[in-house]
């Protein structure tokens, strides 16, 4: 007697990769990063690097027990979102920031729009973004071996006389092969573009990421500021190696809930971010405009996604 036919619910193709497995590659990938913000910073990166973690994996665990949730804290999510913050903020803030955006980012970017999945934005972004805006002072104290010092971008931005060349020769701004090492004023994990760069070819070579929205985004960025900045190459340069552009093409702008899943909805995603980021930077209020850039386009992403994404075989319009 044949065996019986049995149909069941898609998919029916399945995959080994898991939601800890891509968690845990993008911990691996944020590792040079961390490492040498703890490095360049001291114990105090550290502390707020711990801080941050706990806070969302302990926030992310009372706010599932108490809704009746699943405890889901071992997919990683919240441990990336806890690093992730702490990467964006500067090692001076005092221990009550990361306590508070690591549960921003948990109960109001994730879990109340549904948690892992539902978020249309990157939690440990969309909590630097209230952290900013909310505690503005704090969030932009830098400094380096514990005297204060503005980032290139802000020195940039504030000085009328743009000769590039006798600003580093006086002390004022960092030479290139120094702000590319990461060895400048900013926040714990967006100063070293190299440690950076070796994290996101990982996660492309591993394929948790595609190339698009990163390369998109600083391209646009690199083309705008050269065009908009006289086409001043060191300039340019200083645009493309300071600042949180790096850290954002790679690790946070290619979230996947908050990103296109299309290949030309992914370009298009890149794009916009290094349009916006290159006008807030250079019109706007902030030196810095990567985080406001990347979350005035996730808000996009459902439109860009509606055009992009191909018809499935077989749809009609009704």
């Amino acid at each position: 007697m044949s065996k019986p036919y049995i149909v069941s619910m898609s998919p029916h193709m399945h995959s080994d990769t898991t939601i800890q497995r891509i968690m845990m590659d993008v911990i691996i990938a944020l590792l040079p990063a961390t490492i040498f913000g703890i490095y360049h910073f001291g114990a105090r990166a550290l502390l707020i690097t711990v801080l941050s973690i706990l806070s969302c994996v302990i926030t992310e665990a009372v706010f599932q027990i108490a809704t009746g949730r699943k405890i889901l804290i071992q997919d990683l999510s919240a441990v990336v979102t806890g690093l992730l913050l702490a990467l964006n903020l500067p090692h001076t803030v005092p221990v009550f920031i990361p306590i508070l955006g690591g549960a921003f980012a948990i109960v109001i970017v994730k879990q109340v729009f549904g948690g892992l999945g539902q978020n249309f934005m990157n939690p440990a972004l969309g909590a630097r973004a209230f952290l900013l805006i909310s505690f503005a002072g704090i969030m932009t104290n830098w400094q380096v071996d514990g005297v204060s010092s503005a980032t290139p971008l802000t020195i940039i931005k504030e000085t009328d006389v743009l000769n590039i060349s006798a600003m580093i020769s006086d002390g004022t701004l960092p030479g290139m092969v120094t702000a590319f090492l990461g060895s400048i004023a900013g926040s714990i994990g967006e100063t070293s573009v190299l440690a950076l760069l070796i994290g996101g070819i990982y996660l492309i070579v591993k394929k948790v990421i595609s190339w698009r929205i990163p390369v998109m985004f600083i391209g646009t960025v690199a083309v705008m500021s050269f065009v908009l900045q006289g086409f001043d190459v060191q300039l340019m340069g200083y645009q493309l190696i300071t600042g949180g552009l790096v850290l954002g093409a790679f690790f946070m702008a290619t979230d996947y809930s908050s990103s296109p899943n299309s290949a030309i909805g992914q370009i298009i995603m890149g794009i916009g971010c290094g349009l916006l980021t290159i006008i807030i930077r250079l019109y706007g209020g902030y030196p810095e405009g990567v985080s406001f850039a990347i979350l005035i386009m996730n808000l996009f992403v459902p439109l860009i996604d509606r055009y992009t994404i191909p018809k499935a075989f077989g749809e009609v319009q009704v």
